[in-house]
Parts: C-alpha cells; structure tokens; sequence
C-alpha cells in the first residue's frame, strides 16, 4: 500500500519495500490524478513481494515504482565502464586533490582510504562493491578506534567515491546507507586536574587515560604550567608557542601556520590562518594579544632564527634527525664501532634555510618538555585550548566572544566545550539556593 503527502504544490507518494520507506515525488498534479498514482504504486510493489515482477540491476525500487514498473533504460552514453579498483580510485584522488586540500588534510584522506584498502585490498573492483563490504570494514576497525573513527574513513571514501562519479572512474550511488555502527559513549565532560584524580582509583589505564583527555587547567595552574615549560623547554621556540597556545586558544596546525607580520603589537591583535572554516577557501581569524603573551611574543621576536613564520627552528640544530648539519649515520646493530668506519657514508645536509616546524615537531617536543615532571597528565596542547575557554566562560565573557575568538561554529562545539570552574558553578548555585 502507498499513502500521499502534499508539501507546497507538489505531491510526494510514499511507500515501503522490504521493512524500508521510500518516497518519490508524483509532482504538481491533482489530488484524483495523486491518489491514482499511489493506487498504481502500491500495485507494483504487491506485484514485486508476490515475485511477479522483477527490480532490475542498477534501478532503485524507487526509481522502479515511479514509472510504473517500466524504467526508462539509460542511454549508452551515459553508462560508465566501472573496472576501476579502489586503489586505482584511491591514487586518483589523491593526485587530484594535492592542490585543492591542505597538506594535513590529504594527509588524513591517505590514511582513511589505506585503511579501507587494508580491509578490501589494492585490486578490489569497486563494480562489485556493495554495503557488506563497507559493513566488514567497520566490523574490522570499531574494536581498535571508535565507531566516530571508522564513520569519518567511511566518510572519506563516500567523498572520492562521488569525485569518481564524475570522473567517470565509477558510477552509481555509493552503497553507505544502512552501515550499522557499535553504539558509543559520550565523552567525559571537560574537568579540572582536582576532579578527576578523585575519580581514577580504580580505574583501568585506559579509562584514566579517557578522563585525563578531558583535563582543562584553571588560570593558576596554566601560570603555573608556563612557568614550568619555560624552565625546562630544550628549544627557544617552545616556551613562546605554548603561551600562545594557552593564551590565545590556538589549534596546533594554527599555531605552525602564524607568520611574524600576523602579529600587530600596536593593535594588540593575532591574527589566526584557519584550515577548515570555510570549504575551498583559506579563512582568518582574530584574536586579541594579552598583554603577558606580547611581552613573550616580543621576546621570542628579538631572538628569532629568521624566516617569516613566527615559530621557527634554526636551521642547524646538533644531534637532530632532520636538522642537524650531516645526515647519513648508521644506527642499530650494523652501526661500526670504529670512527672511521661510522662516517662511512655520511655528508653534509643540504641547507634549504629557516624552514617552518611541523605539527609532528611541535607534538614531539611538547611531550620531551612535560614528560618526567607533575605535568605528564597534561595529553597535549588541545588540553590548553580547552582551559582557555573555560578560562573565559568563567570570567562571564559573552559566548559570542568566545565563539570569535576560537572558531566555534556548531552547537554541537560550544556544547562540548561549554564548561566552568567548579568554583564559579557552586558560586552560581549558592547565589539562587543559599
């Protein structure tokens, strides 16, 4: 049986085929003229549960109903050779996109679709791919990273999937509806280092692990926390990118981006070079300087290596595998013990001069300076972002500030990072109870 529904001018007739509802639009006509249509529809599908009409290849049941069992067949022209496999598809893409997308995001796309030739493999033609594939895939990936993790490859793979729609490399809808995820948690809320150390005895490493994701630090432990990165970071750079971190609640992929002419003393005002913000175009931000991260930043300036991004390594730095003055040393059990025998094979580096720090180097030096000391909880600079909007919300700054200075654009972003001091909430809650 098919029902009707009319939105605007137009109606709409629905119906349901195998415990599924589908809907195709009958169009601007007359109520006799809809409810024949759908008298006519519900015929079709009785006639295809009774198995006296057969769904054709390639058609939708959608599709089928509409024209009254009698599709119209696709010109010649416009069927595609589908012989492509999916690391042909996978290549392609990739080729494709190197100037359209940031390098970290090709970068992730790369990983996402290696994941998925993993599970399918490097020949896998995608003529034959249907949803249990796909369905294998996440069934393989959801018990090593979350069901969040495995959408956003599957994600990934719907977008090169439709960019080979339109080149031709392969044809048809891409088979994702119906892909059945493992029900996750919600993440724990955002809490202070005090809250959670009452919390983790007990606990697994792993699920301590998750509560010390969630860690923000109040205004005086990120004092105290700058202070500690100051005396201990190994490199110049370090102590002035974390304070802009903590200060102006940049991401790490923004923080390697910041040029020195996008920081404006007189105006007091950082200017932020964001990734994602708007898609297919390179968007900025603004975020005003406190006056303790300009004393730092103009510090950080007068001994500056050179070059025009803000944060910056020397060219030359001793016993570093990417910038130290030779390259070629043998390592590991085959390495000579002689002198002579060591310096077999190794030359002088080329100098391609100042270049800007990876997101890698920014990550791998973080943890060299809090790793060891009663920061080791702290699970990365992402956690600094998070205390410097609590640090705001606890002040009573408008959210709408808060949102313009990060970068918050969804409800679904403001409400995971909607968090206030403990302090400040039972403050709120004595002021209305007593």
């Amino acid at each position: 049986m098919a029902s009707l529904q009319k939105k605007g001018n137009s109606w709409y007739c629905q119906f349901y085929w195998r415990d599924k509802r589908f809907t195709f639009a009958v169009g601007r006509v007359t109520k006799p003229q809809a409810e024949a249509k759908a008298t006519k529809a519900g015929e079709i599908v009785e006639l295809l549960e009774r198995g006296v009409l057969r769904l054709p290849d390639g058609i939708s049941v959608a599709t089928f109903v509409k024209h009254d069992g009698q599709p119209p067949t696709p010109l010649e022209s416009q069927k595609v050779s589908q012989k492509s496999s999916l690391g042909d598809l996978r290549d392609a893409y990739l080729k494709a996109h190197q100037a359209a997308q940031e390098a970290k995001s090709l970068y992730t796309s790369k990983i996402h679709l290696n994941h998925l030739v993993r599970t399918l493999g490097q020949n896998f033609e995608l003529g034959t791919l249907e949803l249990v594939h796909l369905q294998k895939h996440v069934d393989r990936r959801c018990p090593k990273v979350s069901p969040a993790t495995a959408a956003k490859e599957i994600s990934t793979f719907r977008t090169a999937w439709n960019w080979g729609v339109r080149m031709k490399l392969v044809s048809g809808p891409c088979p994702v509806k119906g892909l059945i995820y493992p029900k996750v948690d919600e993440k724990p809320p955002f809490q202070t280092r005090a809250e959670i150390e009452r919390q983790i005895e007990g606990l697994s490493d792993e699920q301590q692990q998750e509560l010390w994701d969630a860690l923000f630090l109040t205004l005086p432990e990120i004092d105290a926390f700058l202070a500690d990165v100051k005396a201990l970071a190994a490199h110049p750079w370090i102590y002035p990118l974390v304070a802009t971190a903590a200060h102006a609640g940049l991401r790490r992929s923004e923080l390697v981006r910041i040029r020195k002419a996008d920081v404006d003393f007189d105006a007091m005002i950082l200017t932020v070079r964001e990734r994602k913000r708007t898609k297919g175009k390179r968007t900025t931000r603004r975020v005003p300087l406190s006056t303790a991260l300009a004393a730092v930043l103009r510090d950080w300036l007068e001994r500056h290596p050179g070059g025009p991004y803000l944060f910056a390594q020397a060219e030359e730095v001793f016993r570093s595998k990417k910038r130290s003055r030779t390259t070629g040393h043998a390592n590991g059990p085959a390495r000579p013990k002689s002198l002579k025998g060591r310096l077999v094979g190794v030359s002088d580096r080329e100098r391609p001069g100042i270049l800007p720090l990876t997101i890698h180097e920014v990550s791998d030096h973080f943890r060299r300076t809090v790793n060891g000391e009663s920061w080791s909880v702290v699970p990365g600079l992402h956690c600094l972002r998070h205390s410097f909007i609590s640090a705001c919300a606890s002040k009573g700054l408008d959210q709408r500030i808060i949102d313009e200075w990060v970068g918050h654009q969804t409800d679904e972003q403001r409400r995971r990072y909607r968090h206030l001091y403990p302090s400040v909430q039972q403050a709120a809650i004595k002021s209305v109870f007593g």
